[in-house]
């Protein structure tokens, strides 16, 4: 067996650990070829990674040209617990705009740090005036690669 078989996570373990997440770096296709690299707050709707972000972000510009996707949650500061899942697949866009505040208030949500001492009201406002500028988007998975390196330890 290799050691790739022995640290892969079973669909529960990644579903896990994608609910725990707060953070996950996209990878999309830039106009050089280049990939652009982002770490994104997202929140997991219906099983998928779902983020939001400014309609005229390089991000937002590189997925209308190229709707493929890599993204990445990882975990872990030493090699025998370190975890993480790969999702590479495509973002289906979401433009309905209560859909957008949906997902920008479970962000938010989620954020904590300064935003988690503001006032509701704010909040709410954030989320309205922020989801009008923005995209929402949710990752269609084709390829799922896990591990868990705390497997390596325990056997």
């Amino acid at each position: 067996m290799k050691q790739r078989d022995l640290v892969a996570m079973e669909p529960d373990e990644v579903a896990a650990f994608l609910a725990a997440g707060r953070k996950v770096q996209l990878a999309t296709n830039g106009r050089d070829k280049f990939p652009h690299l982002v770490t994104m707050y997202y929140v997991m709707t219906g099983g998928q990674v779902t983020f939001w972000t400014y309609r005229r972000s390089q991000k937002a510009r590189n997925l209308e040209r190229d709707p493929r996707i890599s993204c990445l949650v990882e975990d872990g500061e030493e090699y025998f617990n370190l975890r993480g899942v790969l999702i590479q697949g495509e973002v289906q866009r979401i433009e309905d705009p209560g859909e957008i505040a949906v997902i920008g208030r479970r962000i938010t949500a989620v954020v904590g740090g300064a935003m988690a001492g503001a006032q509701p009201d704010a909040l709410t406002t954030y989320v309205e005036n922020a989801a009008r500028k923005r995209w929402g988007y949710r990752v269609e998975p084709g390829r799922v690669i896990s591990w868990d390196h705390t497997k390596l330890a325990a056997g």
